[in-house]
């Protein structure tokens, strides 16, 4: 069974932030239920206002939360605030009848709004940003002169005069702007449904066509039809409401369900990797974002091997039978280059995924290509480690054929030539020149025992780190400080080897060429990490260019993926830092 990926600390607080949003917006409408006349004459319609108020703020939460990227769920509360603004002019509090006045007709903006904001929750174009400015502007600058320039409204402490001639002209004004705001609106949805594919239009033509029907049905119900037909106050505002009240529904369904749900989600996806080039890390995660599958993956595929990886590098999880887990792969030009792993029922429609691979594309290949050179000097540093290793092994066959070899033939012919000398039938000339060949075989033998040393020492594989330390410290001429401290962790035959050369070699310098005087040795394995420092109090000057030790040294621990430094100021000694990764 396939494990959902854990929830990302963004993904909890957007969680949080909705909830506190609906305690925020649930808290007004129970305010305005409890504020409004219910029991009056229009009761029915005042519980309307909460109700449509309700219907909007579980609407834009659910979108929000399920399009965290698209913004039309922010829009669809921005209703439902326009809406409970509405209900707030039929009670008796001054602000709030004031506020109700001045945002009388924000719903129908904010309708016009998402009309050309839908699927993306994002404007496209010039039309639908001017369009749209004018709905808002129609909506709440139009309207000052009905409340300034009349003494006689329901917020007589706003006006600062009486003027019909005023009121009427901006009336007139506001009613043939808004004819035109509709006009440029039904230019942008047409060209809209032209463009659209046939699953796409299935979706956009009853969506667009509420939309426009409520934006003009308010205010023709008021205008229009209810004096020709008729209508009462409270059968004109329960129409009005009940027609406001589907908006939230229409476009939430259109959000969520549908061929053309995450269409919104992939243009924005594709303004992002515009904006930002596609980083690693955030690539993977704005696609399954924009997919609204947080368990959905991304991997590269390499040809030369022809597998799928991971971004590490490492072989991406083959599909497990019965996991509900699909997978498309990213097709750039006709080359293969990604592929797309996904959660089948939450995303219904493979069609989907392949559209958004198409706009990855060309940011997936470029992160295929630095997945590759990784790989490929990941591969390069498990070589040079394995024939760090198989020199190291070969020093120790070496040092051990000397030992067992060479060596002991040497120590028997010691024997033989100090046995000649002691022999009573040997005369003294012979006698000399036996003990002569002894003493020679034994200085042969020390200089063999410096070279099996030098190659690879006895304490270090016989008893550690610790114990060929101390034994290199002790042996140094001069006055050397050794602090010793193991204990942080075990450590690998690697590192201790190349701690064990690199102190070796950092001794052999200060003796040789600093000439120090005093030595500190600092040895200690701490939090996952060895760390060794060896400081003199030499000449300086040493350089990693001037002979081949010093570099040699740093390419092993560069093998083992540590850090070295060195620090030699001429005429004031030499410090060697040295950190290997203890596992």
């Amino acid at each position: 069974m396939a494990q959902k990926a854990p929830r990302l600390k963004l993904a909890r607080s957007l969680d949080r932030s909705l909830v506190v949003i609906f305690v925020a917006g649930f808290s007004l409408a129970a305010m305005e239920g409890f504020l409004l006349p219910v029991a009056g004459p229009m009761g029915h319609v005042m519980v309307l206002f909460p109700v449509v108020t309700v219907v909007y703020l579980l609407a834009g939460l659910r979108a929000w939360h399920r399009r965290p990227g698209n913004r039309l769920g922010a829009l669809i509360l921005l209703g439902g605030f326009a809406v409970f603004l509405n209900g707030m002019s039929n009670s008796d509090i001054p602000v709030f009848v004031a506020a109700s006045t001045i945002g009388s007709t924000l719903i129908l903006a904010v309708i016009v709004h998402m009309l050309h904001a839908f699927p993306s929750g994002r404007l496209k174009g010039r039309l639908s940003k001017v369009t749209v400015l004018a709905a808002y502007t129609n909506s709440l600058l139009l309207q000052v002169p009905s409340y300034i320039f009349r003494t006689n409204s329901d917020v007589p402490f706003l006006a600062l005069a009486e003027s019909p001639l005023i009121v009427g002209l901006a009336r007139w004004l506001q009613l043939w702007a808004g004819a035109v705001v509709m006009l440029a609106t039904a230019v942008v949805l047409m060209s809209r449904l032209v463009e659209a594919d046939a699953g796409q239009r299935r979706v956009l033509l009853p969506l667009f066509a509420y939309g426009t029907f409520a934006v003009i049905f308010v205010p023709l119900v008021a205008q229009v039809l209810s004096p020709l037909l008729g209508l009462s106050m409270d059968v004109r505002a329960a129409l009005q409401l009940i027609v406001i009240g589907g908006i939230p529904l229409a476009f939430g369904h259109g959000i969520l369900r549908g061929g053309f749900a995450k269409t919104g989600e992939l243009e924005e996806l594709g303004s992002w990797l515009g904006a930002s080039g596609g980083a690693r890390s955030a690539l993977a995660a704005a696609l399954a974002r924009a997919l609204g599958d947080p368990t959905a993956t991304l991997s590269f595929w390499l040809p030369r091997q022809g597998i799928f990886v991971n971004e590490d590098g490492s072989p991406a999880p083959l599909l497990s039978p019965g996991a509900n887990r699909g997978q498309e792969d990213i097709v750039l030009g006709s080359r293969k280059v990604g592929a797309i792993a996904y959660d089948t029922t939450v995303v219904e429609e493979p069609a989907l995924v392949r559209a958004a691979g198409q706009v990855v594309a060309i940011a997936v290949d470029r992160e295929r290509l630095t997945v590759e050179l990784r790989e490929s000097y990941g591969a390069l540093q498990r070589s040079r480690e394995r024939l760090v290793d198989a020199a190291d092994r070969e020093r120790r066959r070496i040092a051990r054929d000397l030992h067992d070899g060479l060596q002991m033939q040497l120590v028997l012919l010691a024997l033989e030539a100090a046995h000649l000398a002691k022999s009573s039938g040997a005369d003294a000339d012979a006698a000399q020149r036996a003990t002569r060949l002894r003493q020679g075989i034994d200085s042969a033998a020390a200089e063999l025992r410096a070279l099996v040393h030098a190659v690879m020492p006895a304490a270090l594989i016989e008893r550690g780190l610790a114990a060929a330390a101390e034994d290199l410290t002790d042996r140094m001429p001069i006055p050397t400080m050794l602090e010793l401290n193991l204990d942080g962790g075990p450590l690998t035959s690697a590192v201790e080897r190349t701690a064990y050369f690199v102190l070796a070699e950092a001794l052999s310098n200060a003796l040789k060429h600093a000439k120090a005087s005093r030595i500190q040795v600092r040895l200690v394995a701490k939090d996952g990490w060895l760390r060794l420092e060896v400081h003199d109090d030499g000449q300086g000057g040493a350089d990693f260019n001037a002979g081949t030790g010093l570099r040699g040294i740093a390419d092993r621990v560069d093998v083992l993926g540590g850090f070295l430094e060195l620090a030699s100021t001429p005429g004031d000694g030499t410090l060697i830092k040295v950190e290997l990764p203890c596992a």
